[in-house]
């Protein structure tokens, strides 16, 4: 029985993950077994920050109507409630939006908010 040898598709399989960790420092870039391991890590971080992401915008719109809110002397919790018993349907990444850009649109829905109360 004849021998199978496996160069071309070893070398073809390294070339690939060598080339996925361009941009590496050192020899995560050109030894293969540390740039494969490094590959895999950075694909692993990849998927968890996806996720870890909409978790951090989420907190920086808190953050941010919670600021412009208690400017207007309410609590974020307070207002988020009477948000909802005013019926108004607008999602923290707009109200932060309009908090940051347009202070006297967001005034006009705290006032919203506080007459709901």
């Amino acid at each position: 029985m004849s021998r199978v040898r496996n160069a071309v598709s070893r070398n073809q399989r390294h070339k690939k993950r060598l080339n996925d960790a361009k941009g590496y420092f050192g020899g995560r870039r050109k030894l293969y077994t540390v740039a494969n391991d490094a590959r895999k890590k950075a694909l692993e971080y990849q998927y968890r920050d996806r996720r870890n992401r909409k978790r951090d915008f989420r907190a920086l719109w808190i953050t941010r109507i919670n600021a412009a809110v208690r400017e207007h002397g309410m609590t974020y919790s307070n207002f988020m409630a009477g948000m909802k018993t005013a019926g108004i349907e607008l999602d923290r990444k707009m109200l932060a939006d309009l908090a940051v850009t347009s202070p006297d649109a967001f005034a006009r829905v705290v006032e919203a908010a506080r007459a709901a109360l």
